[in-house]
């Protein structure tokens, strides 16, 4: 696990942080996967110094597997998590103790991706194709409902589980079409290519909006911490709006901070993310009911749980 540091953020959040009496209070933030756009807001409300303002020494961690963040955060080995609803729905159906407590991303990202030169124009027109997805059962049972909704049967078309790596088997031809491709990046990194990417998205096919990316916390934190959960929370809507206000200014401040990014695709993602940032980071009990009763629904957990037991603070 890496903690990111930048010798000018630093500084400047020293600069804007003046009470060197009070000591800030230590805070760790595991990153759902390595840093990219998806991310901008929080390293925006670190180097801007919007968490050091609120009193927070705030540790930004990337995770050694994906699967780490949302049970570190469950244990109270990390404080807080960026994780996926999805996930955090999944998790409390398994009796893992774990709270949403503000939304990153307002919609999916993650969505259905195929090659315009194709002949592909309708979910319709997937009857008889290979299609590839990256996370059973998930995204296999995301896809059969898209698939549904667009009056398809499972004999209609073949599934195939090809892993993260989306992008090389469709642009090969192996698979017609990927779910679970994320439309700010595998679709960017097919445009690269010199394709032209179509995106059938899954809140518009039979699927309820959710949200991509949430950040979560053990239920000890809410018990415990609640006035340090509302404090990274102001930093983190203040990092948000930077993010949707100032696009231009907040992307070169962003690959200052992570010049190991600073490439065509990740410019490019970052252009095609910051829209998905605007509402954040509100989020909607009903919008947890609805995911819960469509996966309940789908066989994808065994029960509901409570939202105010999983969600922190839903309108």
């Amino acid at each position: 696990m890496l903690k990111t540091k930048w010798i000018f953020c630093t500084l400047l959040a020293l600069t804007l942080w003046a009470a060197p009496a009070v000591a800030a209070d230590k805070i760790s933030v595991m990153l759902d996967w390595y840093p990219n756009p998806d991310h901008a807001p929080i390293y925006l409300a670190q180097c801007e110094g919007f968490f050091a303002a609120e009193g927070l020494d705030v540790e930004i961690m990337v995770p050694g597997d994906p699967n780490d963040p949302l049970k570190l955060a469950a244990a109270g080995k990390v404080d807080l998590a960026v994780s996926y609803q999805p996930s955090v729905i999944m998790a409390r159906d398994e009796g893992l103790p774990v709270v949403s407590i503000g939304v990153l991303v307002q919609h999916p990202l993650s969505s259905i991706v195929y090659l315009k030169d194709s002949g592909i124009k309708t979910m319709a027109d997937l009857k008889g194709k290979k299609i590839g997805y990256s996370v059973e059962p998930l995204y296999r049972v995301l896809f059969e409902a898209a698939a549904e909704n667009a009056g398809l049967k499972k004999s209609d078309y073949e599934l195939y589980r090809v892993g993260f790596n989306l992008t090389p088997p469709l642009l090969s031809g192996q698979i017609d079409a990927a779910v679970g491709a994320f439309r700010n990046f595998e679709a960017v990194q097919v445009e690269l290519e010199g394709k032209s990417a179509g995106i059938f998205a899954l809140e518009e096919n039979g699927v309820p909006d959710f949200y991509e990316l949430v950040l979560i916390t053990g239920d000890g934190n809410i018990k415990n911490r609640p006035e340090m959960l509302q404090r990274f929370m102001r930093a983190l809507s203040k990092g948000i709006a930077m993010t949707t206000d100032k696009p231009k200014e907040s992307l070169g401040m962003f690959l200052k901070m992570l010049p190991d990014l600073a490439d065509e695709l990740n410019r490019r993602a970052f252009a095609a993310t910051v829209p998905f940032f605007r509402g954040s980071p509100a989020q909607e009990a009903a919008r947890w009911e609805a995911l819960q009763d469509f996966m309940l629904a789908r066989g994808l957990i065994r029960k509901k749980t409570p939202v105010q037991e999983m969600v922190w603070k839903a309108d």
